[in-house]
């Protein structure tokens, strides 16, 4: 076959299938219009609520019915059992990303307007088949996520974070900022916590990172999580949190809440609030981050460090509330410190040099996550941070780095305290020069 004749061919069937996606598309359309002129819909509503599976079997006996009719003898079993499935994903769920949703290898779901829907999969986007029919539709999905939380997005309001009842992370954006319709991206979270162990077996960390992070946890070192976006940062930290004693009260604080604390015990979740509509009612992490001080904290984790409220953390962390965590976006270890000096100044106007010591003073670790070419996560470096008095500023003590095309990094140095974990009974003394020697 002449490379025409493929191209030509490979046009043709691009062209049956967005022909057969469309002939499906029409076909649930009318079929829910059909079921929706049989519902009593304000009764549908409240016994949704109340009984969610009742509901769900009286439209599918009306769609049942509705599909006995003539007019859909073309349709075999098998075809009218997914129309009714789409259906019931439409009434009930989140339409044509209810699949996607419910897909536990799917981790990140885009939707560009009506015809473009990507998702992501082991780190790698992928171009589903499942599109909208027109802006209403994915309009209604938004409106849907956000009616339960009292949310709205309008064109005076035309952006909004939330997230849905499983915890997944929704932004959605609308014209007239977007420019080709409304625009949704949900970041899932599955129920199960990732351990340093199963990050160990996914090649994510090598046996004495991981040691040493459990270590760096337990001697409650406080500890910084640094990387660019969907490195990883939410993943490792909650892994970081497993670690963590179940005799300790933990307070997390988070912007929107993602953190996953299902195995501890003593743990108090709290989450920052966004203006109403009438301009009122913020709460802010770092008003959070103030009251949690008051709250009798082992440990505080932030979810995510992004502006004032820096200042207030670095100071928690050097005023008696050792081991905590949390997170930043950031490039490198380097780029931490200076992150985080812009942030204290957002609110206090110091010396840089006063702000650097602060920093030294809080943060014992800094731990860089990074995305592969292939999509993986893992840890790119390990550092300390110390200060220079006569310099007057922060230097980075490297202590581990791994680069994008190898599958064990190298460590460089190891900090003073690893050599105080029998005297705290984290590791016998055999446990450490075998850790050590494994470095070599």
């Amino acid at each position: 076959m002449s490379l025409t004749d493929r191209v030509a061919r490979a046009a043709s069937d691009s062209s049956q299938r967005q022909e057969s996606q469309q002939m499906k598309t029409q076909a649930v359309s009318r079929l829910k219009f059909q079921v929706q002129t049989q519902l009593d819909t304000d009764n549908l509503a409240s016994l949704a609520v109340e009984n969610p599976q009742r509901a769900r079997n009286e439209v599918k006996a009306v769609c049942r019915a509705v599909l006995a009719s003539a007019e859909w003898g073309a349709f075999d079993e098998s075809e009218q059992g997914k129309l009714i499935e789409e259906v019931l994903d439409s009434v009930f769920g989140f339409g044509p990303l209810e699949s996607l949703i419910a897909d536990e290898t799917v981790t990140e779901i885009m939707v560009n307007g009506t015809s473009s829907v990507y998702f992501e999969r082991d780190g790698k986007l992928f171009a589903s088949q499942q599109t909208f029919d027109d802006e209403s539709q994915v309009r209604a999905i938004i409106d849907k996520i956000l009616g339960p939380i009292g949310r709205r997005i309008d064109e005076a309001s035309p952006m909004v974070n939330a997230r849905l009842e499983q915890g997944h992370r929704v932004n959605a954006i609308i014209p007239p900022l977007s420019l080709i319709g409304p625009v949704l991206t949900i970041r899932k979270f599955t129920e199960h916590v990732i351990t340093l162990e199963e990050m160990e077996d996914l090649g994510s960390i090598d046996k004495p990172t991981r040691l040493f992070l459990g270590w760096a946890v337990q001697m409650r070192k406080n500890l910084a999580v640094s990387g660019g976006t969907g490195s990883g940062k939410t993943t490792l930290l909650n892994a970081l949190s497993c670690v963590i004693s179940h005799d300790e009260r933990i307070i997390t604080i988070e912007d929107s809440a993602e953190l996953r604390f299902l195995e501890h015990p003593h743990v108090v979740r709290l989450e920052a609030r966004p203006r109403n509509a009438e301009g009122l009612g913020e709460v802010t992490i770092r008003d959070l981050v103030v009251n949690a001080l008051r709250m009798r904290p082992d440990r505080i984790v932030v979810g995510e460090v992004r502006g004032s409220e820096a200042l207030d953390m670095l100071q928690a962390m050097t005023t008696g509330h050792d081991g905590s965590l949390t997170t930043l976006h950031a490039d490198s270890p380097k780029e931490v410190i200076s992150r985080l000096t812009t942030m204290v100044r957002y609110d206090a106007d110091l010396p840089v040099d006063v702000i650097e010591s602060y920093i030294a003073s809080a943060i014992d670790i800094v731990v860089q996550t990074a995305r592969a070419l292939d999509g993986s996560r893992f840890v790119s470096d390990i550092v300390g941070i110390d200060f220079d008095s006569e310099l007057g500023k922060c230097i980075i003590l490297p202590f581990f780095s791994r680069g994008l095309l190898e599958s064990r990094g190298h460590w460089t140095a190891i900090p003073a305290w690893v050599d105080d974990l029998p005297s705290f009974g984290y590791a016998s003394e055999c446990e450490v020069n075998a850790w050590k020697q494994s470095l070599r």
